[in-house]
């Protein structure tokens, strides 16, 4: 789990996954948090499951690499701080992974929220799916392995999670399991919802064409 200033939505991520009976450790990375995010994860350190790793680059795909690092499973699963897996996801990712050609997966996404634009999500995601546009925020796992042979995610600023995808998608099946993890709509509700999404869509429409995340990064400022 990749942290910076999560003060607001850690806890709830940790209680779900603490739960999970088929996670066998939990290690986040932080970012160099100036709120309570390390506070926070401090206090759940007692658990034997959980791991805190303090780094200073706050960058999500560099931290989900370094985590990789602390890890001791043959199955990574990457989650991000505002995402909150269902019991069962675990037993799930256990069971597909006995199959030898399944490279990884992820999960099914309800965005949190009682408005139109969180409900819109929840639709739009499945259809972004069928047609290849896979997000982290939907909970890759991948087989350590697959992982570790493609050489993992690369030091990208934005777009790692999609850059992660189409290479892990060459080295086996890239499975979706129809349970829920819940994640938040916030980085689309902090200014107006039609101008945000709009702004992500061309960013998604110039990676897709070739455009360097690099470049891109100078203009997108990511609400993670």
């Amino acid at each position: 789990i990749p942290t910076l200033n999560e003060e607001r939505s850690i806890a709830r991520t940790l209680d779900a996954l603490s739960r999970l009976v088929n996670v066998a450790e939990i290690v986040i990375v932080d970012g160099g948090s100036s709120d309570k995010t390390i506070q926070i994860v401090e206090n759940y350190e007692g658990s034997k499951k959980i791991k805190l790793v303090k780094t200073d680059f706050a960058n999500r795909g560099r931290q989900m690499s370094e985590g990789t690092k602390h890890a001791n499973g043959d199955v990574f699963w990457f989650v991000h701080a505002d995402t909150r897996p269902v019991q069962g996801c675990g037993k799930q990712i256990k069971e597909l992974m006995r199959y030898n050609e399944v490279a990884g997966g992820n999960f099914k996404i309800i965005f949190d929220g009682k408005t139109k634009w969180a409900r819109f999500l929840t639709w739009l995601y499945p259809h972004l799916r069928s047609i290849g546009l896979v997000y982290g925020d939907s909970a890759f796992f991948v087989r350590r392995e697959v992982y570790e042979a493609i050489g993992g995610f690369r030091d990208l600023p934005l777009f790692e999670d999609v850059d992660l995808y189409k290479r892990v998608l060459k080295k086996g099946r890239f499975v979706h399991i129809d349970l829920p993890v819940t994640t938040s709509s916030r980085r689309f509700e902090k200014n107006s919802f039609i101008w945000t999404f709009f702004r992500w869509s061309i960013f998604q429409g110039l990676y897709w064409i070739g455009v360097p995340p690099r470049i891109l990064a100078r203009r997108y400022r990511a609400v993670r």
